[in-house]
């Protein structure tokens, strides 16, 4: 068993922490919040504030993270990467840009150390139970070295091509399909709630149908709370359409439905939803519609 840092110990980072140590690792966890101490630390873990002291001698380090930016700042600004073990490996679990991606693990590389690119996909109840979506690009060798790590955390595990950025691309793509089935899906059923069909019914019938889908089944019943807990914010798919549609420009790539669901994102941010459940992009559609239940 190996020693982790792992970074990032928020809604989907802390249950993948957690079940790093189940599996037997010595995590030492850091995020910038108390809130996940206690049920870090009843798990086994140690929990840290500082990113350098916890990479300190580690074989692992973990970036669940909310971007790049905060990714590089943990590596480079707080000098994690110098503290690892000159064998270490970084796994970039965070949602970020090829280009970003590439960048980092090539600074990364050039310290001797591995880099893993490893987005993943699944949301807080895959993280809790261990049954994420891992979409890798890296090595083949450096992916082999470190698959149990990658398997206590995740059920589907794909190593998607050689080279760091791939991993990304697979994620980018993942997050315009799931962008774009949250805001249809609210749109359909603003559309209803103003044709005074009843949402719970309607919900049945779809969930059952062939305009069914993962994220109607999962998003659906949240669209129907005032206020539904928050797994995934809104904000999130205002940045992540974001990476969307900079990577469509870079490939030249013509990407109308995601740019159209982005606004209905960015809007919903603008009216004071940003940190509201993703699903609470309906109460713009109701907006537009004019009747907002918000």
């Amino acid at each position: 068993m190996r020693t982790i840092a792992f970074v990032g110990l928020g809604a989907m980072g802390l249950p993948m922490a957690v079940n790093l140590l189940t599996k037997g690792h010595t995590v030492r966890g850091v995020d910038i919040s108390d809130a996940p101490k206690e049920r870090f630390e009843a798990a086994g873990g140690t929990f840290m504030r500082d990113a350098h002291e916890a990479a300190n001698g580690a074989d692992v380090l973990v970036l669940m993270v909310v971007n790049a930016a905060q990714a590089e700042q943990v590596l480079f600004d707080a000098k994690a990467l110098d503290a690892l073990a000159t064998s270490a490996t970084v796994v970039l679990m965070a949602t970020c840009a090829q280009a970003a991606v590439q960048s980092m693990a090539k600074r990364v590389q050039d310290s001797g150390r591995a880099f893993i690119d490893a987005p993943v996909s699944g949301g807080v109840v895959g993280a809790e139970s261990g049954g994420l979506t891992v979409m890798t690009g890296c090595e083949k060798s450096v992916f082999e070295a470190n698959l149990p790590i990658l398997q206590a955390m995740g059920e589907r595990i794909f190593h998607v091509g050689d080279a760091p950025g791939q991993g990304a691309m697979v994620k980018t793509i993942n997050q315009l399909l799931c962008g774009v089935h949250i805001a249809v899906a609210a749109e359909a059923f603003a559309m209803a709630d103003k044709a005074g069909i009843e949402l719970k019914t309607l919900l049945e019938i779809m969930s059952g149908s062939a305009a069914s889908s993962w994220m109607l089944q999962n998003r659906g019943p949240r669209m129907l709370q005032a206020e539904p807990p928050v797994t995934s914010a809104v904000d999130i798919f205002v940045k992540d359409l974001s990476i969307v549609l900079q990577t469509g420009q870079d490939l030249r790539a013509a990407l109308p439905i995601a740019a159209a669901a982005q606004q209905m994102y960015i809007a919903s941010s603008g009216r004071g939803d940003g940190k509201a459940d993703d699903s609470q992009v309906i109460r713009t559609y109701r907006a537009l519609n004019q009747g907002d239940k918000s």
